[in-house]
């Protein structure tokens, strides 16, 4: 975890992959700084101290979720992206709000049950190692009885001292993996109970009981025996070894402090819910009950989750919405003061474009000269060419439905539409996209303002 990371540094790891939007990038850094502060505080004032909520406010396509999700994976923190639209669906109050932490606290669970299993791996390997050999060249008869007993026969131990080698030589191989093809039957756990997911008014539905893990203590797990390859039988035997190593009590009293103090929901759509002043022609109950059933959760409440209480008070908020229709003012005013600190994320343009095809470490350019490489194919792109890719997709987005740099897919998927159909059967292992090409193959959506409406 990068908990030592200054706003600065956070700042600078988020540019890597995000384009502008300076003054998000700069909440977001203060707002995970100060969880770290939070946990330096060793007096009472420690549990006082609540996060700074944000709103991202900005159209679709301007890296609102990116940048929730980046600053998740340098936190090393669970990490969930709700839709707050989702829970007006059904009826007046439709998915249960509670589910969100539900479903981070399982995300969590996993998460930790990964990191500690790969702390038991090497020996979690070392064992199966010696249970494939086992398989492979079993145990010689009265082997136990010699290396417990005090007999001294000599041909029981000169046999034994063929097997020995036999084993030695074995291992060898199965460390070269040169036995990785080799069809062997091994034990697996069967599983005799489905899950069942229940559903019911009162929200209930995430609560998905898995009836293997309530009648597991009742009796005897059953095994079946299977043919599997040395290769995957591995992959098989090292999951069940690391699960049998695993502290689970260990693995969920961690996953929910870390829930607790550096957990982080994402909730998109919140405009979603807002009431505006000027629609009064219809009812909005459904989306306040929302607002009012969120307010709890933020405010810092307790939720019952299938692994035990998760206390909700220092979790950090982050919401985001393109506020067209309505505006963050139009939020219940409870809801309101829960999410103190509000940004606005820039619209992109044709400069932004241009960097975002290029610069950042996962640019679309880079993604796609990688996926060309795979059919042993160059691709390059002339400076010109990227220009006009931008200028293309800021036209597109200015004619029709401004959907940020979504639209950079879709225009560069139809630009190399041609290749990528084309390989491997066929075509140039050369390949260089110039201005006159992007133009060629992208003229009829740029010209014909109907097709630019289809082009998403």
């Amino acid at each position: 975890m990068k908990d030592e990371l200054t706003p600065k540094q956070i700042v600078s790891e988020l540019d890597k992959y995000i384009i502008g939007q300076d003054q998000a990038k700069k909440a977001v850094a203060i707002a995970l700084r100060n969880r770290w502060r939070r946990q330096q505080v060793t007096n009472e004032l420690k549990d006082e101290i609540l996060p700074n909520n944000i709103i991202m406010i900005g159209p679709t396509g301007v890296g609102k979720t990116e940048i929730a999700r980046r600053l998740a994976f340098l936190a090393h923190a669970p990490f969930i992206k709700v839709e707050a639209s989702k829970f007006t669906e059904v009826g007046y109050v439709g998915r249960d709000v509670e589910s969100m932490v539900r479903d981070l606290t399982d995300l969590a669970v996993n998460m930790v049950k990964k990191e500690m299993g790969e702390k038991h791996r090497e020996k979690a390997e070392r064992m199966v190692e010696k249970r494939i050999l086992d398989i492979l060249i079993p145990p010689p008869p009265g082997k136990a009885q010699i290396s417990t007993g005090s007999g001294t026969a000599e041909a029981p131990v000169a046999e034994d001292e063929s097997w020995k080698r036999t084993r030695e030589k074995m291992a060898d191989l199965l460390a070269k993996g040169e036995m990785d093809d080799r069809i062997i039957e091994v034990e697996i756990p069967q599983n005799r109970f489905p899950i069942v997911e229940v559903f019911s008014p009162m929200g209930m539905e995430e609560m998905g009981i898995n009836l293997q893990e309530m009648f597991s203590g009742m009796g005897p797990q059953k095994r079946k025996r299977k043919k599997l390859s040395v290769e995957d039988a591995r992959k098989v035997l090292v999951q069940e070894e690391i699960a049998r190593l695993l502290d689970m009590d260990e693995v969920v009293e961690l996953a929910k402090f870390r829930v607790e103090n550096s957990g982080i929901i994402f909730i998109d759509e919140l405009d979603k819910i807002a009431s505006s002043e000027a629609a009064t022609s219809s009812p909005d109950v459904s989306r306040e009950g929302v607002q009012r059933d969120i307010l709890p959760i933020v405010e810092g409440s307790n939720v019952m989750t299938k692994h035990g209480m998760i206390r909700t008070d220092h979790i950090l908020f982050i919401a985001a919405g393109a506020f067209h229709a309505t505006k963050p003012s139009d939020l219940i005013p409870e809801l309101q003061g829960r999410f103190p600190i509000r940004v606005e994320l820039d619209s992109l343009s044709k400069d932004e474009f241009i960097r975002i095809l290029t610069e950042p470490k996962n640019a679309l350019v880079k993604q796609y000269v990688a996926l060309m490489e795979t059919e042993g194919v160059t691709l390059s792109f002339d400076d010109a060419a990227i220009e006009e890719v931008a200028e293309i997709a800021d036209t597109v987005n200015s004619r029709s439905e401004n959907i940020g740099a979504r639209r950079l897919h879709t225009v560069m998927n139809n630009l190399l539409e041609e290749e990528m159909f084309s390989l491997p059967e066929g075509g140039a292992k050369k390949i260089r996209i110039s201005r006159e090409k992007v133009k060629n193959r992208l003229a009829e959506i740029v010209e014909d303002e109907d097709l630019s409406k289809y082009i998403l």
